[in-house]
């Protein structure tokens, strides 16, 4: 089963740098959507994506439906991630 990742980004350096960690620790069980705030695109997907997980900050990653916790209020970092799954099979 794959696992569904969902990247939240401003396409800003601070988040660039998140983004490609995620990436680089991707497997073959990683499926990916990036939403860019800056870029949202006509049906606002994003936006409401925002609401229902409650983002409050950017960059924000959400695994299989869930706001990882390192993007509530820490900063995100590789050991963090691969914590919350990704790059697990």
């Amino acid at each position: 089963m794959k696992r569904k990742v969902e990247i939240f980004t401003a396409g800003c350096p601070v988040c660039n740098p998140v983004i490609d960690m995620v990436k680089d620790l991707a497997c073959d069980s990683c499926e990916f959507t990036t939403y860019d705030l800056v870029k949202q695109g006509d049906d606002k997907t994003c936006v409401s994506k925002i609401n229902e997980y409650g983002i409050q900050k950017l960059p924000a990653i959400v695994v299989d439906g869930k706001l990882l916790d390192c993007c509530k209020s820490d900063l995100i970092t590789k050991e963090k991630l691969i914590k919350a799954g990704i790059g697990k099979l």
